[in-house]
């Protein structure tokens, strides 16, 4: 089966520093699968040369079976990769509804055009309204996204990130500064929200990590020293060395 997301040897340098160095990487289409390393292990870095923020210096990136090493964000969007960011990225000046119609418009085929009025595009009011449900914000419909509490915001970005029907997801570090019982939540919403899709996610929280992935790799200055199912990566002396320590044994 070809694999969802395939990175082969991929290297990125910022003038003479290398963050990435070699790295590669196969993730099978439905996989769960989590990307763990102390700061500055490249984790980020990673991410923006998947989703095409940078360019790597050499090395491919693939998707589904097409190359898009290089490709534009939004190209690499279009072809079934959506992802979330560190910092929550949403228009805190619309509604909670009007941020997810903003994210359903191209996969439905519309285009920009500043005649069309919104409130008429029955098909994006529902696939939003579906969303809303999916996110357990239908009471918060109506309000500015700016006013959401913290883990409101990180549901809807991750709300906006399925928005369009991608086959791929990247989630970094989706339960960053959340409380225990959030933290709780967010694992039960991106459960559920990537049912059949491929997730692949930086996360710190360990106990996220061993609660949702299927498969483990861990990245140290830039490169994957293992990679594995939980039983494995928990076991791993090197892992536990280079990162995990006495939270292997809590988890």
């Amino acid at each position: 089966m070809t694999p969802a997301l395939q990175l082969q040897d991929l290297t990125k340098r910022f003038g003479k520093t290398e963050i990435i160095r070699g790295m590669s990487l196969s993730i099978a289409a439905g996989e769960r699968h989590a990307i763990i390393g102390p700061n500055g292990a490249g984790k980020s870095t990673l991410f923006n040369l998947i989703s095409g923020r940078f360019a790597p210096s050499s090395g491919s990136i693939v998707l589904k079976g097409q190359d898009i090493t290089g490709r534009k964000p939004f190209e690499i969007n279009r072809l079934g990769l959506s992802r979330s960011f560190q910092i929550t990225n949403i228009f805190h000046r619309l509604s909670v509804f009007e941020n997810l119609r903003c994210a359903v418009l191209w996969s439905l085929g519309y285009r920009y055009a500043f005649w069309r009025n919104l409130n008429k595009l029955a098909d994006a009011e529902d696939r939003a309204e579906e969303i809303l449900l999916r996110i357990g914000l239908k009471r918060r419909r109506k309000t500015l996204a700016g006013l959401l509490t913290y883990a409101e915001q990180r549901a809807l970005e991750v709300g906006i990130t399925i928005a369009g029907g991608a086959e791929v997801i990247l989630l970094d570090e989706p339960t960053a500064g959340m409380s225990r019982s959030e933290t709780a939540g967010a694992m039960a919403l991106i459960r559920e929200v990537t049912m059949g899709k491929t997730l692949l996610m930086v996360e710190h929280d360990m106990s996220v990590v061993f609660g949702l992935a299927d498969r483990i790799s861990v990245v140290v200055y830039g490169e994957v020293i293992a990679s594995g199912p939980p039983e494995q990566i928990r076991g791993d002396a090197r892992v536990r060395e280079a990162y995990l320590g006495t939270a292997a044994e809590a988890a």
